[in-house]
């Protein structure tokens, strides 16, 4: 995986990586105030084309976060659109991509919290990311001290770039421990998600997942898969609280979303999920994800957006 790229999308153009700058002042670097989304973008090879995954949702969900952070967004849907295509073909990329737009408090006012007393920007990173090796082979969890933030705090369900510094907290003290992803759970003490991900099970062949109620983000990435699981698998899925005990005799266990895609958990604080490995209904629904995200399945092609064009899939082709 690249930690760069050649080009970034930044308030309307296209600019060298080394130029795309923020002032050490503005209220994004001094205390994290921006929202943001992670994105997908998928290669067909078959199609020599690159598909980004659920734009419009992701652009929905751009927009809530904005509203309950009270910034304003100067670029419609389509201009936003134009931008990521345009970023993405400057790159050239020809296999997967995450992505992600940002929205930023710039320079303004010290705390000037009303919309008008700080200028907002919108830049664009974007990163070659092909799966992961921890997709095929598992990973093994843990339970994290570190509760997930509390909506009368600071709400999960806001993409927001403050709120991954309890992420940070969960996943250094993971890592430090030897394990993986974490789980974490909300100040309930019921499962909500993982620093950045969330969290599904499988019991008796339901596929079970905590309620968007339980300060967990509103993942595009769960709702996508609740709902291939119920019409393409004949899946019974249920949204409920879990309890962290009730994780250690599940069936199956994954992570989901745009970064971590399907990530299989093998284990949790040294319980093994299952017999220990990938089970089959995470396998069925890792492969269907994949195949509906790379233009495999006609009945989701809407949700894909192309990037290239014959064209511009020619072009590449040829880099």
């Amino acid at each position: 995986m690249a930690d760069r790229a050649d080009y970034v999308w930044m308030d309307g153009k296209i600019v060298p990586w080394a130029e795309a700058k923020v002032h050490v002042s503005a209220d994004t670097v001094l205390r994290g105030g921006n929202i943001f989304e992670g994105m997908r973008a998928y290669w067909s090879e078959a199609e020599r084309e690159l598909y980004i995954f659920r734009n419009a949702e992701h652009l929905k969900r751009l927009r809530q976060s904005a509203k309950i952070m009270r910034m304003s967004i100067a670029y419609s849907d389509a201009q936003l659109t134009a931008g990521f295509i345009e970023l993405l073909r400057k790159n050239r990329f020809t296999e997967g991509v995450h992505f992600r737009p940002v929205v930023y408090f710039g320079e303004g006012e010290a705390y000037g919290f009303k919309p008008e007393e700080v200028h907002n920007g919108v830049f664009v990173l974007a990163y070659s990311r092909p799966h992961a090796k921890s997709i095929t082979t598992g990973i093994h969890s843990c339970t994290s001290t570190w509760r997930r933030n509390s909506d009368v705090s600071s709400p999960s369900r806001l993409k927001a770039a403050a709120n991954y510094h309890n992420s940070r907290l969960a996943t250094v003290e993971a890592r430090l421990n030897g394990f993986g992803v974490p789980i974490m759970l909300n100040d309930r003490g019921e499962v909500a998600e993982s620093p950045g991900s969330c969290f599904m099970m499988v019991r008796d062949g339901v596929l079970v997942t905590p309620p968007v109620t339980a300060d967990i983000l509103e993942s595009i990435t769960r709702a996508t898969l609740i709902q291939l699981a119920r019409d393409e698998l004949g899946l019974q899925v249920l949204e409920r609280d879990i309890d962290r005990s009730e994780v250690y005799i599940a069936d199956e266990a994954f992570f989901c979303g745009s970064g971590a895609e399907v990530l299989p958990i093998v284990s949790v604080d040294h319980y093994p999920v299952g017999e220990g490995k990938v089970g089959p209904l995470t396998k069925a629904i890792q492969d269907l994800y994949f195949r509906v995200a790379k233009g495999g399945v006609p009945k989701y092609r809407h949700w894909l957006t192309p990037v290239y064009g014959e064209a511009g899939a020619a072009a590449a082709a040829a880099q």
